[in-house]
């Protein structure tokens, strides 16, 4: 089955026809994008959307040998005329399929919000589930409540609707091989290389306009960090990029390493609004004992932070007082930071750590104050040396620096 993207983009298209916007400014040439509208063996149009016959004949492709036009959007799509020779453009309704004379079978996949999905299976057996902006399948698991292989391809809102591809995943219609194409994109996604690097670790990837891609010819597992350490400053977004890092993915362990404190009604508030950030499917382990968790088998990890463990482990090890530190503290927050890289380097379940980026220019005050930062700059450098993959996140801006 083969599978041309006629367009990628959002309705309105990127860049979006005078807007200011950083991504809007980048994206011309081969990062424009019109609407997203999918040609299946020249037979099949999914989505209507302006100027598609020029669009096909750029690809390469004719409309004339289309037999069936499917509708997906909440509504009739933008404003078009139908190019001559193509048949009226129809929705499926939920849960119904329908025969196409080339051979194909489509399902329609009911929405969690207004709009229509469809499932195509080739003549040959290829399986293609494509979803309109914004949607994601209705209840959990696989679309239409059975279990199924996973889909070939899945073409989807990755950027708007990464639940969508958890949901999927969960339910075992998106497995290691599924090649996920990332589409509907519009001027709020990330621009230029930045699109790229968020796609591809939730394990799906863009193609230009215009791209013919055969269903079940991809073969490659996306190539996903096992561990990841993402660094940064006071409200840098480094806790917002780990978490974009996994949100894809339907089971997640979140350990929160700050534990509670009494009386204190800004870090309640704090931990609050991490909380309600992260999809109900986490579950929330607080702890600072992370050398279990990081052995045991399960779901990927997200730990966040390191500066608070290490701030357990001083307080554990007396490392504040200079006499305890000298006789003892030093030694034992050695061996427990020594146990901490060595769990992060014999993980086998995906790991994201979350760490402060320290002392760049303000001297603490105090000894206590140095030795922390010292500390946390130390144990920064040794965990990093485990991992695939280091970010460090300033302004809410990304800067991969290895990986």
């Amino acid at each position: 089955m083969e599978l041309t993207l006629l367009g990628t983009g959002a309705p309105d298209g990127l860049p979006r026809s005078g807007c200011p916007c950083a991504t809007c400014a980048v994206s011309v040439g081969a990062r424009a994008r019109a609407a997203t509208a999918l040609l299946v063996d020249g037979a099949l149009l999914l989505d209507l959307t302006p100027g598609a016959a020029l669009a096909a004949a750029r690809a390469g492709h004719s409309l004339a040998g289309v037999r069936q036009v499917l509708l997906t959007h909440p509504h009739d799509g933008p404003a078009v005329e139908l190019p001559a020779g193509l048949p009226s453009a129809v929705r499926v309704p939920d849960g119904r399929e329908l025969a196409v004379i080339s051979g194909h079978r489509v399902r329609a996949v009911a929405m969690d919000s207004p709009g229509t999905g469809y499932e195509v299976t080739g003549p040959d057996g290829e399986r293609l589930l494509y979803l309109p902006p914004g949607g994601a399948p209705a209840g959990a698991g696989e679309p239409n409540g059975k279990p199924v292989r996973p889909y070939e391809m899945v073409v989807l809102d990755a950027v708007g609707r990464p639940d969508a591809l958890a949901r999927l995943r969960a339910g075992g219609a998106v497995g290691p091989t599924t090649d996920v194409i990332a589409v509907h994109l519009g001027h709020d996604v990330p621009p230029g290389p930045e699109l790229d690097r968020r796609l591809a670790a939730a394990g799906a990837r863009t193609v230009p306009d215009g791209a013919t891609l055969v269903v079940g010819e991809y073969h490659l597992v996306p190539d996903l960090p096992r561990r990841t350490l993402v660094l940064g400053g006071a409200r840098s977004g480094k806790s917002v990029e780990a978490e974009r890092r996994l949100e894809a993915f339907p089971l997640v362990e979140y350990v929160a390493t700050g534990g509670t404190r009494d009386g204190d009604a800004d870090w309640a508030a704090r931990v609050a609004l991490h909380r309600d950030r992260r999809p109900g499917t986490w579950r929330t382990t607080e702890t600072c004992e992370l050398v279990p968790l990081l052995a045991a088998d399960g779901p990927p990890l997200l730990v966040d932070c390191l500066a608070l463990w290490l701030t357990d482990a001083m307080d554990r090890a007396g490392a504040w007082d200079d006499a305890v530190w000298a006789a003892t503290g030093r030694e034992q927050l050695e061996e427990r930071t020594a146990a901490l890289v060595a769990a992060v380097r014999a993980a086998r379940r995906t790991v994201v750590l979350v760490s402060n980026e320290v002392g760049s220019g303000v001297v603490p005050a105090t000894p206590a104050g140095r030795r922390f930062r010292d500390e946390l700059g130390r144990l920064n450098a040794a965990v990093a040396a485990e991992c695939e993959q280091v970010l460090l996140v300033v302004a809410g801006q990304v800067l991969v620096l290895r990986g």
